[in-house]
């Protein structure tokens, strides 16, 4: 009998030693059950090979490639990932609506003695409780913002936040980049429907009675949309702001995105899209900055030109607790004594409410 899944935290306490997403690769890239492998019955080309001769042509001769296709790729898997699996092995196996292909796939581990299963409606059954969790029900918990300007440490502070007790959501951390125009990774983000899984799972884990710090940030980190249940969360929780020197700031960014100032060629093009909003001659002048190797001075530029007033009118109107820190403040032996400060201030503002 199909398992079903009526939550997500039962996602957690699955007997099963695996999950099996066997849906095409395409599939599983876009999102899929948290921890599941993909062990396709069907390749991309194989599944829209297959869907055309379905609508084009005849439903029958589509199920009799699609099965031949099926039973090939099985064997595929049971002589490499499988092959070493146990005699007791029980994995939960899922597609799309639950239907043919995880079916399929099921039977033959079944055949072979292995305690197969497949998720009752699929992807989808999960799917639909990931949207229930986002955009229907109310946001589990109580939420304070972590703001202040560009390059105050407010990534690095969350993730010690944890240690002191505090829980998180890291949003950045699941959207993949560091939420501004220079804030892309050399991966890339995740597809809308993946970062939504991955909060979805966090906000599940989320302790209802505590509240939660989350970094203040727009209504999109990159091209990810954040769910309007988390942003009027966000819209209505308190704030603190941590107020940084400008100098300290460039000095934190310039060692934050060593990844990118090793690309200069990569830094140019990234400024580029700021040409409308200030100038070729600024925008030539940042580049000169950036080729010369002359970071903190560029960090300097890009917070007082754009960042920082870009932040203040996006924070213009919340209620906030300000919280000065020095200069030396973000260096890396004194992060943890920042986040302890960090966190007695966020205290007072819990306290507060």
């Amino acid at each position: 009998m199909p398992i079903a899944l009526s939550s997500l935290p039962e996602l957690t306490d699955l007997p099963h030693d695996e999950i099996i997403d066997v849906r095409s690769p395409a599939e599983f890239a876009e999102d899929h059950l948290p921890g599941a492998v993909n062990l396709p019955v069907l390749s991309n080309a194989e599944r829209a090979e297959v869907g055309t001769v379905y609508v084009q042509d005849s439903p029958f001769k589509a199920r009799k490639m699609g099965a031949a296709l099926v039973a090939r790729n099985a064997a595929r898997h049971l002589e490499t990932h499988l092959a070493d699996k146990p005699g007791a092995y029980r994995p939960l196996v899922y597609c799309w609506r639950g239907g043919q292909r995880s079916g399929s796939f099921a039977a033959i581990l079944q055949q072979i003695g292995w305690r197969a299963e497949t998720l009752q409606g699929g992807y989808r059954s999960y799917r639909r409780l990931v949207n229930a969790a986002l955009y229907d029900a109310e946001f589990p918990c109580p939420v304070v913002l972590l703001d202040g300007d560009t390059g105050s440490g407010k990534t690095d502070i969350l993730n010690l936040l944890p240690g002191l007790g505090w829980q998180v959501l890291d949003l950045e951390g699941m959207a993949h980049h560091r939420g501004s125009l220079l804030g892309a990774y050399a991966e890339d983000q995740p597809a809308q429907k993946g970062f939504e899984s991955a909060l979805a799972m966090a906000l599940a884990a989320l302790d209802p009675a505590r509240p939660v710090v989350v970094e203040a940030e727009s209504s999109k980190i990159g091209r990810i949309n954040l769910p309007p249940v988390l942003w009027s969360a966000m819209r209505r929780a308190p704030r603190l702001v941590l107020s940084v020197p400008r100098a300290e700031r460039a000095r934190y960014l310039t060692r934050s995105y060593g990844d990118l100032l090793d690309q200069p060629g990569e830094m140019a093009a990234r400024l580029n899209p700021l040409r409308k909003l200030h100038g070729h001659a600024q925008v030539d002048a940042w580049q000169e900055m950036a080729a010369a190797g002359a970071f903190e001075a560029l960090a300097e530029g890009l917070m007082a030109v754009h960042y920082d007033p870009l932040y203040r009118r996006g924070r213009k109107g919340a209620e906030g607790q300000d919280l000065a820190l020095g200069n030396g403040a973000l260096a890396q032996e004194r992060m943890a004594e920042t986040a302890a400060l960090v966190s007695q201030a966020l205290a007072a503002v819990v306290a507060a409410r």
